[in-house]
């Protein structure tokens, strides 16, 4: 049996499975995964994209991390794929009980997820740091001005994405705890475990198919119970 089959064999055997992914999951939607393109960056903008994606670099040079974050984060005509189908698929069918995500791209909802952990957020959420007032996507990308402002008070627009030195929000990062502690299958994709504390949050799992699926090795590799290093859409294609 090789290693797809036996992952559909785990998968037709359980009924609480939770999902944990990275960019990865997102990169055959188009979308890229930013550490692996740092040279395209440099040829573009002064700063490497942790600097400019940090909540320090947002509050002193607002108006180049808007020219980043449009540029390279707002990937609005993006689809989702068939991982993002098949888990949706999974769902639906009792299996799958949530899946934990470090994108912030909104692509599982797109496919049709309903318990979906946002742990860095979303591009889809925005809003006045002045009056809280809620904006979508669109507004950010389409904004007469650099720094997007707000049409009722004038403040100044922030995505509700978590920014390198920004805390992960409490409650999400409790519910994934909990969703993850209690499944009987964890399967993590397209993640190369190495942020945290999101990838800290393995750690929660207690049972005994663990499965791994990444091109490249992880420092996690050792402790899956099953490891496929191939594509996540050679692999769900086939579930």
């Amino acid at each position: 049996m090789d290693l797809i089959e036996k992952f559909a064999k785990m998968v037709e055997e359980s009924d609480n499975i939770v999902f944990f992914g990275g960019a990865g999951v997102s990169t055959e939607s188009g979308i890229p995964d930013f550490r692996s393109v740092d040279g395209l960056y440099h040829q573009k903008y002064e700063y490497p994209p942790e600097t400019i994606l940090s909540h320090s670099f947002y509050k002193k040079h607002t108006e180049e991390f808007y020219r980043f974050y449009r540029d390279k984060m707002l990937c609005l005509t993006a689809k989702p794929n068939i991982t993002h189908e098949t888990l949706a698929r999974l769902e639906e069918a009792g299996k799958v009980r949530a899946v934990v995500t470090q994108n912030i791209d909104g692509l599982h909802q797109m496919a049709g997820s309903k318990k979906v952990l946002e742990l860095h957020g979303s591009v889809h959420r925005n809003y006045c740091t002045k009056c809280a007032k809620g904006f979508p996507a669109e507004y950010i990308l389409n904004s007469a001005t650099k720094t997007p402002l707000c049409d009722e008070c004038g403040g100044i627009i922030k995505p509700d994405v978590v920014l390198y030195e920004e805390g992960l929000n409490q409650k999400t990062l409790e519910e994934a705890v909990f969703y993850i502690s209690h499944a009987d299958m964890l399967i993590v994709g397209g993640t190369s475990l190495a942020v945290y504390p999101a990838a800290g949050l393995i750690d929660y799992y207690r049972g005994d198919k663990l499965v791994l699926i990444n091109k490249s090795a992880t420092p996690a590799d050792s402790r899956a119970n099953l490891l496929i290093q191939r594509g996540l859409g050679e692999v769900f294609g086939k579930i």
